[in-house]
């Protein structure tokens, strides 16, 4: 191995372990709140698309959807909260994605399929697509299929009503 691969092996790994880490915290932070609110659920972490990523689940599910609320709107109050958290233990700032009660998991899905929708109307018409308000979630999963579709796009305008705009090739 020459040293540059050797570097970027050894910046792999503390990537990894730096984002465990923030899954750990999290976990601890999120395991509380569910004491304190006499919630039971599982909380499974993982690290994807280098972010941590953990997920509360509950075969008792009805009780979560009181933590992703309407629109999961506490869902991401929580996630906010779950990141200070974490950059209070690690003094480093968290790209954490929470999902709680696969939320984020359907959320995802059904983005997916908006983008490749929108994408399919842009190709037939040749004139750009405006979607909905998202969230900078949504409008990350949206961005995603458009560019798996062979297509760009734009967010446009100002919190909380950007949204993503779908451009022809």
């Amino acid at each position: 191995m020459t040293e540059g691969t050797t570097t970027a092996a050894t910046e792999g790994a503390d990537t990894l372990t730096r984002l465990e880490q923030e899954g750990e915290i999290a976990a601890d932070y999120l395991e509380g709140l569910l004491d304190i609110a006499d919630l039971d659920g599982d909380i499974d972490m993982d690290v994807e698309a280098d972010r941590a990523s953990v997920s509360i689940i509950s075969d008792a599910g009805r009780d979560l959807q009181k933590l992703v609320g309407r629109d999961g709107e506490v869902l991401e109050a929580l996630q906010e909260l779950t990141r200070l958290a974490v950059h209070r233990e690690t003094g480093d700032r968290s790209r954490l994605m929470l999902d709680i009660a696969g939320y984020r998991a359907q959320k995802r899905t059904e983005l997916a399929e908006l983008g490749a929708k929108a994408a399919a109307e842009v190709k037939s018409s040749g004139e750009p697509v405006k979607l909905k308000p998202m969230t900078p979630f949504e409008r990350k999963v949206v961005h995603d299929a458009i560019k798996g579709a062979g297509l760009r796009s734009e967010s446009e305008g100002e919190e909380p009503q950007r949204f993503v705009v779908v451009l022809p090739a």
